[in-house]
């Protein structure tokens, strides 16, 4: 019986990678059932035995990234346990760092930023995914922010979770801006800057 779970385990596994090769090279209209059985040796069958559609392939793919930022964020606090400005940019150059050096993680994040045809049915269908994934995203930047502003350094008038939200946007912005080589300065500069220019805006005149 283990056996059988580690091979379902691995075919689901083969199916996730063969997918989301074929979501990067092709989008997600073009790809089919066929295409990513074909990719691994499986029949279509055989795909829908673990998978039911593509949304519920790439809310995997979603839930899978999510668990894997995790680990990397926790590796990161780990090295970094103190909370500062400086330690939030290190956090976002460590992941620039690990897209830059996985294939799989690049190519997820390409699909989901530029290749991903996001269409009311399948947001609705892959929401709690997305949510999720954002939800560990904004915790970490609303936890640090928090942090720093019961340090008083940040201005007590300013609205932390408001800033968290422009942080995700401007982060993903710059990202989808690399990806399509539209950037014409090095990506961790720019994010680098872009978050310095928002922390200064909300330091405390003694952070200054």
């Amino acid at each position: 019986m283990r056996r059988t779970k580690e091979d379902a385990e691995q075919t689901r596994r083969a199916i996730l990678e063969s997918a989301m090769d074929i979501f990067y090279e092709k989008g997600y209209s073009k790809t089919t059932f066929d295409e990513i059985a074909k990719r691994i040796n499986l029949t279509k069958g055989a795909v829908y035995w673990y998978f039911r559609n593509k949304p519920d392939i790439v809310a995997a793919l979603i839930n899978d990234f999510s668990d894997r930022y995790m680990a990397l964020v926790d590796e990161f606090l780990s090295q970094y346990p103190e909370t500062s400005f400086e330690r939030i940019i290190k956090m976002e150059l460590f992941i620039n760092k690990q897209i830059r050096e996985s294939q799989q993680l690049y190519k997820f994040l390409f699909f989901v930023t530029c290749q991903m045809e996001w269409s009311e049915a399948i947001i609705n269908k892959i929401q709690p995914s997305i949510e999720q994934t954002k939800q560990v995203m904004r915790n970490l930047f609303i936890d640090a922010l928090s942090t720093l502003q019961t340090q008083k350094k940040i201005r007590a008038d300013v609205n932390v979770s408001m800033i968290c939200e422009i942080l995700m946007a401007q982060y993903s912005g710059l990202l989808e801006a690399a990806f399509t080589r539209r950037l014409t300065n090095e990506f961790d500069t720019v994010v680098e800057t872009g978050f310095n220019l928002i922390f200064n805006s909300i330091k405390t005149e003694g952070e200054k």
